[in-house]
């Protein structure tokens, strides 16, 4: 069951990873959770299009108030949640715009598809070039690193 908060991102660490201040009401002042975007990959930052990704993402929610609905706590200790903005689903429009994958974890979400065909369909951010490495593979031909 996810758990709802309300808040304000004030940091965008790439295309899918935020720092997020939930109102005081819901934590401790100054507590913040660095959230992960659930259901989608996003480039990462030293792949073609990751510095985009994360621009576009800041353009969305940088200092923006935003519901959050945190679903699970991945291994690296970030909140996995999927976040609005008003009735953004932020996530479908990353992908929307063409700066991230569908994840291919769980079950396939029929909406991330279709948001995945219209961008690649419209040449849109990544979906410019013909071939675009997603950031799964990517991150395996890399040497290993911290996330």
């Amino acid at each position: 069951m996810a758990d709802t908060m309300h808040g304000v991102v004030f940091v965008v660490i790439d295309g899918d990873t935020l720092l997020f201040r939930p109102d005081q009401r819901q934590a401790a002042p100054r507590a913040f959770l660095k959230l992960r975007l659930a259901d989608i990959d996003a480039p990462e930052q030293d792949q073609p299009y990751g510095e985009a990704a994360t621009r576009v993402l800041r353009s969305l929610v940088l200092n923006q108030r935003v519901e959050v609905d945190t679903i699970a706590t991945d291994a690296y200790g970030r909140k996995i949640a999927r976040i609005r903005k008003g009735r953004l689903q932020v996530g479908t429009e990353l992908v929307r715009r063409g700066f991230a994958w569908p994840s291919t974890r769980g079950r396939r979400n029929a909406v991330l598809l279709d948001a995945q065909h219209e961008a690649r369909r419209a040449h849109r951010g990544l979906w410019q070039d013909p071939a675009p490495t997603p950031p799964w593979v990517w991150r395996r031909a890399q040497p290993v690193r911290g996330h």
